[in-house]
């Protein structure tokens, strides 16, 4: 993985990201904590500094390297599957980026948080030699490292929403199955340098929050009140952070699950393999995704104030909004345009349709 990549080229449409410091967010530091609030409440992503990660993400890279490695019948033998699950490996071309049934281009292995705490006990399924080999030194340390991360950001914002202490955290437990997993995704070198085919279509994070580390370009943000995609930088040592739509609906939408895309990294970088590497948090299968209006009167005001109240109110739970999401994305599952439709989270219809347009 040790590759020289080059430089993110400066003459490319950026947006800037505020710089979070976890070592201050942990202290209490109040400045911290209210500029983690203005980035989660605006666009919905920042950059976090010091989370002393970097080492647990070099070795998961190395995981990926070596599974992505494996003959495809291997491979294959941990797919996914059609199903509505996640966990597992997903070869490129599985799913669709779009209405139009446009493929996917990226490979990644999806390991449960559920099975990495509780290895070598499988609680919802097993996974390649190469993942098995890396499980105790790399695997489960990244993910209780990004659990805790996750989870000390979430307690911030449950004092600012004017939530009981500990209601995200009751939301977010370890001894209840999830659907939060570690994702190390790889997509191979563009044909044509110039070309930003989608490797990930338009869509919010089904989840709570995200944590993300790559090297190259190719992360997309549809900023509200734009009408045009803005690359986000990666810089080195800093991660990337973005709110899901399971703690946009508990906030009442006062957090932000904003529109996010992966397409090929700009310019020269487009020549190389793309790697990134993703922690989920998920809420509890069975917590219900709605607003906690009768836990927060911040919350209570907000869902009034929204021009569609109803929408905090989506009637499924957490298993069932992720499951539902995954299984229309599957190209296998898709019968035509309202397959993709029936895939989406909690963008605005409004903002859907200008993102795809301005594509």
């Amino acid at each position: 993985m040790a590759v020289a990549l080059p430089p993110f080229p400066e003459d490319v449409p950026t947006h800037p990201l505020l710089v979070v410091d976890y070592e201050l967010i942990k202290k209490g530091d109040q400045q911290e904590m209210d500029k983690l609030w203005e980035a989660a409440t605006k666009l919905g992503f920042w950059y976090l500094r010091n989370h002393g990660v970097d080492e647990e993400a070099d070795s998961m890279f190395e995981m990926g390297a070596e599974t992505m490695r494996l003959p495809m019948e291997e491979k294959m033998k941990f797919e996914q599957g059609d199903d509505g699950v996640s966990f597992g490996y997903k070869a490129a071309g599985a799913n669709a980026v779009d209405e139009s049934g446009q493929l996917d281009t990226v490979e990644f292995i999806n390991i449960s948080k559920d099975d990495a705490l509780a290895y070598p006990t499988a609680v919802h399924r097993t996974y390649p030699s190469t993942v098995n080999a890396r499980m105790p030194n790399t695997v489960t340390p990244f993910i209780r490292k990004s659990v805790d991360i996750n989870n000390t950001l979430m307690a911030a914002f449950n004092d600012k929403l004017g939530f009981p202490k500990g209601t995200l955290a009751k939301l977010h437990l370890d001894t209840v199955n999830s659907c939060s997993e570690s994702r190390c995704i790889k997509n191979p070198p563009a044909r044509e340098m110039a070309s930003d085919r989608q490797a990930i279509g338009a869509h919010t994070d089904f989840g709570s929050l995200s944590f993300l580390h790559n090297r190259l370009g190719g992360l997309q943000v549809y900023p509200p009140g734009t009408e045009q995609w803005y690359y986000i930088k990666p810089i080195p040592g800093h991660a990337i952070c973005n709110v899901g739509d399971a703690l946009s609906l508990f906030s009442g939408g006062i957090l932000r699950s904003n529109l996010h895309r992966v397409v090929t990294p700009p310019r020269e970088q487009a020549t190389h393999e793309r790697w990134s590497l993703v922690f989920f948090s998920r809420p509890n299968n069975s917590a219900e995704l709605r607003a906690l209006a009768d836990l927060s009167p911040v919350v209570a005001a907000a869902v009034r104030a929204a021009p569609d109240p109803a929408k905090f109110e989506t009637g499924q739970t957490a298993r069932a909004w992720f499951a539902r999401r995954i299984k229309n994305q599957r190209i296998k599952n898709r019968t035509g345009p309202e397959t993709w439709r029936a895939s989406r989270g909690t963008e605005h219809s409004e903002q859907q349709a200008a993102a795809v347009s301005a594509y």
